[in-house]
């Protein structure tokens, strides 16, 4: 069965809110991504601000859980405001599962990313539902329980 966790969206202030929530719910990261750690930052010409912002950062929460967030940056023209700053985030079991969730979601909807192999090892893609709501949906088989 995949699992669900939210996902949070930031304008430039993601890891001040992650050390705020880790002093709260204790725990260590399980992740931190800058932009300027990722392929392609070079051709998308990020400025160095829009580098040292967070791609991705997670912090679990309890056993079955993960809170995880990303910066909002420059170059995407997005930006992210009350009530349109959260994903949820569907972590698959399979392939297969990651394909059938997607699929399931993007009726209707529309693809914001086709799901594919990243390179972070994970096979990954991004969706606004039918009705607005916004999706990632995730399968990495070194986390797949």
């Amino acid at each position: 069965m995949a699992r669900i966790n939210p996902y949070l969206h930031f304008n430039d202030n993601a890891e001040e809110a992650f050390n705020f929530y880790k002093s709260v719910f204790g725990g260590e990261f399980a992740a931190v991504m800058r932009y300027g750690d990722g392929p392609g930052c070079d051709e998308m010409r990020l400025s160095d601000a829009d580098k040292a912002k967070i791609m991705h950062i997670a912090l679990p929460v309890g056993n079955d859980y993960v809170l995880m967030a990303s910066d909002s940056i420059e170059a995407s023209g997005q930006t992210h405001t009350e009530g349109n700053n959260f994903s949820i985030s569907v972590s698959a079991d399979s392939r297969d599962d990651a394909e059938r969730v997607f699929r399931g979601l993007a009726d209707g909807g529309k693809e914001t990313m086709p799901l594919q192999d990243t390179f972070w090892g994970a096979y990954f893609g991004m969706l606004q539902d039918r009705y607005g709501v916004n999706w990632m949906v995730n399968y990495d088989e070194r986390y797949a329980k």
